[in-house]
C-alpha cells in the first residue's frame, strides 16, 4: 500500500476525476511525442548537421535508447521516492534539454542532447503507473487506456506536427517550441498532479537490480515485453523509413507533404481506450493475437508501397492501431502481477520494447540503402508473425 493525498476533486471514488485524467493524458502526450518528432526530420537533420544517408537513423535510435536508460535507470524511482517531486524534476530536466538540442551546434551536442531528451522524457512512463495506482482494481483497464491514449496521441501526431512546423522554423524550431509545451505542463502540474509517498525503503542499488530479477521472474512480464519489442520495432522500421521513401523519387514530397501522410497514423489513438475496456472484459488473449496480426497484414501491404501511396497509407493506418492496441493489452497483463512495484513493473516491460524500437530504427537507414525498401518489409512482416506464431501455439498464460 502507499499513501496518496491530492488537491480536491483530483481522485474521485472512481480514481482519477476527468479534468486529473485529461490532465495526466496531455502530460503523457507531451513528453513521449520528444521521441517521434525527429523520424521525419531525419533527413533534414543529416543534411544540417552532416550526416550521411546511411546514419541519419540513428538519430531517432539514440533517443530511443535514451528512453530506455530513462526507464532502467528513472522510472524505477517511482516506487520509493514520492512521485510528484519525482515527475516534475524529471520534466524539468526534459526542458532543458529540448533546449540545448534545438542549439545544437555539430553532431557531438546532438547526440548527447537527444540522448538527455530521451532519458528525460520516461516521465510519461512515472505519471501512467501512478494513474494506475489511483485507479481501482475493475476500472484500471479503462483509466491506463484513457492515459494512454493521450501519451499515444503525442506519440501519433508528433510525426506530423513536426513535419508541418519544420517547414516554417526548422527542425530546430520543432524541439524548441516542445520545450515551451513541456513548461507548461511542468507548471500546471506543480498545482494539480497528486503527490504518492511510496512505502518501500530500498536502495537505489537493489531497486535496479531487481529489474533484471523481474524480468527472469514474472514469465508474463518477459514474453509481454518481448512481444511488444518485435511489434515496436517493426513500428520504428515503417515510421523511420516511410519518411525517407516519400521525400525521394517518385514522391518527392515536402515536409508538409510528409505531414499529411503521418495524419494516416493519428487513427491509432482510438486503440488504446478499446483495447483497456476489452481487456477489462478479459478479452486480452484475443485482442493479443488480432493486433499481431493486424501489424503483419500491414507489412504486406507496404511491399508495395514505393508504387502506390495508398499501400502505405493503408500500412500506417493498420500498423498503428496494432502496436498500440498490444501496448495496452500488454500493460493491463503485467499492472495485475505486483501492485506494490508497478513504476518496476512498467520500467521493464518499457525498457525491453524500447530496446526492440531502438533495433528497428538502427536498421532501417543502412537496411534501406543496402537492400531498399522490399528488404525492411521483410523485416517489418518477420519479427510480429514470429510473436504472433509463438503466443498462438505456445503462451497459454492469458
Amino acid at each position: 500500500m502507499s499513501d496518496t493525498t491530492a488537491p480536491a476533486g483530483a481522485v474521485s471514488a472512481h480514481g482519477l476525476s476527468t479534468a486529473m485524467t485529461v490532465l495526466f493524458a496531455a502530460a503523457c502526450g507531451a513528453l513521449a511525442a520528444n521521441l517521434y518528432y525527429a523520424q521525419p526530420l531525419v533527413a533534414l537533420i543529416g543534411d544540417d548537421i552532416g550526416l550521411s544517408r546511411a546514419a541519419e537513423s540513428s538519430v531517432v535510435t539514440f533517443s530511443q535508447l535514451g528512453y530506455a536508460c530513462g526507464l532502467v535507470l528513472l522510472v524505477p524511482l517511482g516506487d520509493v521516492i514520492e512521485n510528484r517531486r519525482l515527475i516534475l524534476l524529471t520534466m524539468a530536466a526534459n526542458v532543458a534539454s529540448l533546449v540545448g538540442l534545438a542549439l545544437a551546434p555539430g553532431l557531438a551536442t546532438l547526440f548527447v542532447m537527444i540522448l538527455v531528451v530521451g532519458l528525460t522524457s520516461c516521465a510519461a512512463q512515472m505519471l501512467v503507473p501512478l494513474a494506475a495506482n489511483l485507479a481501482p482494481d475493475e476500472e484500471r483497464g479503462r483509466v491506463v487506456g484513457n492515459v494512454m491514449s493521450g501519451l499515444l496521441a503525442g506519440i501519433l501526431f508528433a510525426r506530423p506536427l513536426a513535419s508541418f512546423l519544420a517547414d516554417y522554423v526548422g527542425w530546430r524550431g520543432v524541439f524548441g517550441l516542445s520545450a515551451g509545451a513541456i513548461t507548461a505542463m511542468a507548471l500546471a502540474g506543480l498545482f494539480v498532479f497528486p503527490t504518492r509517498q511510496p512505502q518501500t525503503a530500498e536502495r537505489y542499488g537493489g531497486l535496479i537490480a531487481s529489474l533484471g530479477k523481474l524480468f527472469l521472474r514474472e514469465p508474463v512480464l518477459r514474453r509481454r515485453g518481448l512481444y511488444h519489442a518485435a511489434m515496436f520495432a517493426a513500428f520504428s522500421l515503417f515510421w523511420t523509413g516511410a519518411p525517407i521513401i516519400l521525400l525521394r523519387d517518385p514522391y518527392d514530397f515536402s515536409p508538409s507533404g510528409v505531414a499529411l501522410f503521418a495524419l494516416a497514423g493519428v487513427l491509432g489513438v482510438f486503440a488504446a481506450p478499446v483495447a483497456g475496456r476489452l481487456a477489462d472484459r478479459g478479452h486480452s488473449r484475443a485482442g493479443t493475437i488480432t493486433a499481431l496480426a493486424i501489424v503483419v497484414l500491414a507489412f504486406v501491404a507496404a511491399l508495395f508501397g514505393e508504387n502506390s501511396l495508398a499501400a502505405l497509407v493503408a500500412a500506417g493506418i493498420l500498423i498503428d492501431l496494432g502496436v498500440q492496441a498490444n501496448l495496452v493489452f500488454g500493460q493491463r497483463e503485467i499492472y495485475q502481477l505486483q501492485p506494490a512495484i508497478r513504476n518496476r513493473l512498467n520500467a521493464v516491460y518499457m525498457t525491453t520494447f524500447f530496446l526492440g524500437g531502438a533495433l528497428g530504427s538502427a536498421l532501417t537507414s543502412p537496411v534501406l540503402e543496402a537492400f531498399g525498401w522490399q528488404a525492411v518489409c521483410g523485416i517489418g512482416i518477420a519479427l510480429p508473425a514470429a510473436a504472433l506464431a509463438y503466443f498462438t501455439l505456445a503462451d497459454r498464460s492469458v
